[in-house]
């Protein structure tokens, strides 16, 4: 989610949905199909280098031909831009959570804490319990914390260095990772998006929580022996080789328990509800105090020196949170494991959700969000194409708007109607909500969410798109119960 900010903060309920009764369904729907078509030719042409430019200038010219029908359809161009302003500005807080989070990853790599978790990590996990032991640690964070994004950015990021130590492919982990994560971030009162569903469906957060693990806890066992079986066709080797990762990470850092302290602090504070940039913040802070405390050679390193003094740790601390940072080894394994891109790092999904933002803000100033939600609402008239019809409006949505936030909103707004008139009680189209328009986000490469995680893990989407299992099997599910009317809760005066 974009993610776990206080409700306060949450101000996109309020905003207001763009309608044009000028605009057709064919015309709406435009921009979406030309976008989709440019960006499958720059992946064929770029491959996994679509995301370092081009695709972010595609999503560019998609907002043109956005902008373009809007002309003929009499949008004011001040619109457009107001709306794209308004977008922007949704997603101030998440562009400097980014940028927090690589100053985070960069301290926690001199100080050792990540390198000790790497450590502590292969001694304890192996192959075939890892990629399980990823779902279930992710889980129970994200529970806690109510933050994908912060759970991506601690233990994920560690898990992702562990896998990666025992040569099991990247996309597994960060499927197992992800899927853990976003089974708290739907499931945790703690969290944003579980407390913005029931706001636009109409009904309470503990009744729309008990109404979710109906679909939530089958999607999740179902993961789970996924990963279980997934885990016994990984091979050993990789084990053969940690005794060796584990000497030379003990030559690099000084290593302790006592850094987990930091992530502990972390953690609570997520979990005492302070923001997660003030818990960031705080992370990164400790993280260069226990660097100097614990890690003085390293810094020392890093700032090009011999020997510190206060200038050369200021310069040591501060380039680990500001740009690339890479910590000496003879292991070739661990070269990759010691490095980080700080600040520096996240500029390229920064400058991913500011164009998508672009694309997504035009599309709702010119009316095409809403006339393709309409649309879809009036496709279907049983229950189960009304369920349909939503499933595929959040996912939609989650591709041309570019942000979960909308996902949920303005099928919320535009879908309640239609869920009473049905007989149905809100938290059906609230879990639909969360169960197709929380969880896909992440799936998409342009959406903040998906942005996020494929950089803050450093695994692109497609890579790990598949392995995300409770992601893109939770919309499935709540199809499923649809169709044979499992727990479908009517309303009371019907």
């Amino acid at each position: 989610m974009q993610e776990n900010q206080n409700n306060s903060e949450i101000k996109i309920e309020d905003q207001k949905i763009q309608r044009n009764p000028n605009l057709s369904i064919t015309e709406a729907l435009i921009p979406v199909i030309a976008l989709i078509g440019m960006l499958a030719y720059n992946v064929y042409v770029f491959g996994d280098d679509a995301l370092s430019g081009s695709n972010q200038f595609i999503l560019l010219i998609g907002g043109v031909v956005a902008a373009i029908v809007g002309f003929k359809n009499k949008v004011s161009f001040q619109l457009m831009m107001d709306e794209v302003a308004e977008n922007i500005k949704s997603t101030a807080s998440a562009i400097l959570i980014l940028l927090m989070v690589g100053a985070l990853a960069g301290t926690w790599l001199i100080s050792g804490i990540i390198p000790s978790m790497i450590y502590y990590g292969l001694q304890v996990l192996n192959p075939t319990i890892f990629l399980v032991a990823c779902l279930i640690i992710c889980a129970v964070i994200s529970v806690a914390t109510g933050s994908s994004w912060t759970t991506a950015a601690t233990v994920g990021i560690a898990l992702i260095g562990i896998g990666g130590a025992l040569d099991i492919s990247l996309g597994m982990t960060a499927g197992a990772v992800l899927s853990g994560a976003y089974f708290g971030d739907k499931m945790s009162p703690m969290s944003d998006t579980t407390n913005l569903a029931p706001a636009m469906a109409g009904t309470d957060l503990f009744t729309h929580i008990r109404y979710m693990a109906y679909t939530t806890v089958p999607t999740f066992i179902v993961t789970f022996v996924f990963f279980l079986i997934l885990g016994f066709t990984q091979s050993a080797s990789g084990e053969a080789n940690t005794g060796q990762m584990i000497t030379d990470i003990d030559k690099a850092f000084n290593i302790t328990p006592l850094l987990f302290l930091v992530p502990v602090v972390v953690v609570v504070l997520i979990i005492k509800k302070t923001p997660p940039l003030i818990a960031l913040l705080a992370g990164t802070i400790l993280g260069g105090i226990f660097a100097l405390i614990f890690q003085p050679q390293v810094v020392a390193q890093v700032a090009g020196v011999e020997k510190l003094d206060f200038n050369s740790a200021y310069k040591g601390v501060m380039k680990a949170i500001t740009v690339d940072t890479s910590v000496a080894t003879d292991n070739e394994v661990l070269k990759d494991l010691f490095t980080a891109g700080g600040m520096k790092k996240m500029l390229g999904t920064i400058w991913l959700i500011l164009c998508a933002m672009v694309f997504g803000g035009i599309m709702d100033a010119i009316g095409a969000l809403a006339k393709i939600s309409s649309f879809m609402l009036n496709l279907f008239d049983s229950i189960f194409g009304l369920f349909a019809s939503t499933v595929c409006t959040c996912i939609g949505l989650n591709i041309t708007a570019s942000d979960q936030y909308l996902a949920l909103v303005v099928p919320g707004k535009m879908y309640a109607k239609a869920f009473k008139d049905k007989g149905l009680a809100p938290e059906n189209l609230s879990r639909t909500l969360e169960d197709s328009g929380t969880v896909t986000s992440v799936l998409i490469p342009w959406n903040t969410c998906g942005a996020y995680h494929s950089g803050v893990l450093g695994v692109p989407v497609i890579d790990y798109a598949f392995y995300a299992m409770f992601n893109w099997l939770s919309p499935f599910m709540t199809l499923i119960f649809a169709a044979f009317r499992i727990k479908i809760r009517q309303l009371a005066n019907k």
